[in-house]
């Protein structure tokens, strides 16, 4: 029996899934709840709770409304001032504001507890599903407090960053509950050789203060209160904060040429700026800009394995409500064995990503009171964000085709993901840059070199497979020298051992599928090429809510 067609109208729609239904992102995500538990963030339950209802719903729906309406940079007001502000819709500010007064730039700081930073990470990681693009922000001014905290001329602008307020005016900080930080340490001659940067710092008068005149290629958030940028002073190449407006009022002398045209990313702001003789301050010593930047850099770095493995999950949750309410050739598509295998995979793919990037935060939380988690911090952060995100862009297209032409569509959420998945690969470092990295902690840090090797061999002895790949390893890395053209090898190999690892230690269901597929083999090409003895549906069970159900 069919429906019945009014005259002329061509069809009735059916079989076609119902909208995405949200819901809470942490109750329905069993790998994200079992990591925080596993690493120690179990205390914030609560919290997580109830930013995983709002980001399932709230933040959702803003994300669409924020993407649609991209900012708009303004360098004059209609008198002919000079201003360089942004423009945003009301929905970022909604976004923006929900996210800092529930603790994701600052929760780490501002209540400083153990597991804390493991219950920040996931609610990084719950917002980024909602809205990737104001993640930015929110990373940067998460990952400033620590530098902003060694000098204590600065300890205002720590506590407003860490402070769970967001107010965008264009005003001083001093008349501000709650500030936002961001950064800008690329140039058009440099790139990611930033000793290389030409803009020159001229000491002032006062203590600690300079002049800055030069260039940024890459302005991470031009909006911000105030930006961590590096230039080279008499000493050498120095961090400074430069702050929007001084403390009398008047605007910085910085001017914002153009803001970036990106592949995605569009419902945040990154520009072109020059400074003309800018105030800034500077953080630590001359001559150890890099030095004194580094924290900063590996909280960002961590933030981009979150983002990416929140990419993962999303793409597949979408993937998988399509599958279960679309029907072909009689069987709904997640009764099909081919698709149950690919989103199976994508689902072994989702939970070791998310495992280690919860792993390494709470190395991170850890870190300030124990050498061997901080040396582990120190190598696993390269080493997972140059893995997870590399593999962030195949895994959001393979879910695209779970769709079909559906997930090419813009009201599908699939394209924007798309955008989004390579730029955590590339921000704040290439994977190149993180493969050399790793290379040399290997060869020059020997504590991160014992800390990894300690990490690896604490799984020995739960799958014959995953010992027999670790003693290879070990074979690879005890050569006297290890090429440097060998170096995405090696750092994919420990990737994947380190996520072995993580599930096989948290006892997870999926650790033998995911060793036989990942360890046993190398990588395969393509998602969907599982052994077909995978019970493919006691997989896609751990990640489909009952919610999803049709």
């Amino acid at each position: 029996m069919t429906d019945a067609i009014a005259p002329f109208e061509t069809h009735v729609v059916h079989n076609q899934p119902p909208p995405f239904p949200g819901g809470n992102l942490w109750r329905d995500d069993v790998a994200l709840r079992e990591a925080v538990a596993r690493e120690g963030g179990g205390a914030f339950a609560a919290v997580l709770d109830a930013y995983g209802a709002l980001a399932g719903s709230e933040l959702y729906r803003l994300g669409f409304d924020a993407n649609r309406n991209r900012p708009l940079l303004r360098t004059h007001d209609a008198q002919g001032h000079r201003i360089d502000t942004v423009d945003f819709h009301p929905a970022w500010h909604r976004l923006m504001e929900v996210a800092k007064g529930h603790g994701v730039a600052g929760l780490s700081w501002s209540q400083p507890q153990p597991g804390a930073h493991v219950a920040r990470a996931a609610l990084s990681f719950l917002h980024h599903q909602a809205e990737a693009g104001s993640s930015c922000p929110l990373t940067m001014t998460h990952a400033a407090v620590p530098v902003l905290r060694r000098e204590p001329a600065l300890a205002e602008w720590a506590a407003k960053a860490a402070a769970p307020r967001y107010d965008p005016r264009d005003v001083p900080i001093a008349d501000k509950a709650g500030i936002t930080v961001g950064m800008g340490m690329t140039e058009k001659q440099g790139g990611s050789d930033v000793r290389g940067n030409r803009t020159l710092a001229t000491p002032l008068a006062g203590e600690g203060e300079y002049s800055l005149v030069g260039h940024k290629w890459f302005f991470s958030a031009p909006m911000s209160d105030g930006w961590l940028v590096l230039a080279q002073a008499p000493g050498g190449l120095s961090c400074f904060l430069l702050p929007r407006r001084l403390p009398d009022g008047t605007r910085n002398a910085f001017r914002l040429m153009r803001l970036k045209d990106k592949l995605g990313d569009w419902a945040n702001a990154s520009s072109e700026v020059e400074f003309c003789g800018a105030r800034a301050r500077r953080i630590g010593e001359e001559g150890r800009g890099v030095a004194t930047i580094i924290e900063m850099v590996m909280l960002t770095r961590l933030d981009c394995m979150l983002g990416a493995a929140a990419e993962m999950r999303m793409a597949l949750a979408q993937a998988l409500h399509h599958a279960r309410h679309r029907t072909a050739f009689g069987r709904r598509l997640v009764e099909q064995p081919l698709m149950a295998n690919v989103l199976a995979d994508l689902a072994l793919e989702s939970e070791a990503s998310t495992a280690l990037a919860l792993r390494v935060a709470r190395a991170v939380d850890a870190a300030a009171h124990d050498p061997e988690e901080a040396a582990f911090a120190r190598i696993a952060t390269a080493v997972g964000k140059f893995w997870i995100c590399r593999r962030a862009a195949g895994f959001v297209n393979e879910a695209q085709e779970c769709l079909g032409g559906a997930g090419y569509i813009e009201e599908s959420m699939l394209p924007r993901l798309y955008r989004q998945a390579p730029l955590n690969s590339i921000w704040e470092g290439s994977g190149n840059v993180q493969c050399l990295d790793v290379l040399r902690a290997l060869s020059r840090e020997p504590l991160s070199r014992q800390a990894l090797l300690r990490e690896l061999e604490r799984a020995r002895g739960s799958d014959d497979t995953y010992d027999a790949a670790l003693d290879g390893l070990l074979r690879l890395l005890g050569e006297a020298v290890v090429a440097e053209a060998a170096a995405r090898r090696v750092a994919a190999s420990l990737a994947i051992l380190l996520q072995a690892a993580t599930l096989l230690r948290a006892g997870s269901p999926v650790a033998p599928a995911f060793i036989a597929s990942r360890v046993a083999v190398c990588a395969p090409p393509a998602y969907g090429m599982l052994e077909a003895s995978v019970a493919f549906a006691d997989i896609l069970e751990r990640v489909s809510p009952a919610a999803w159900s049709g």
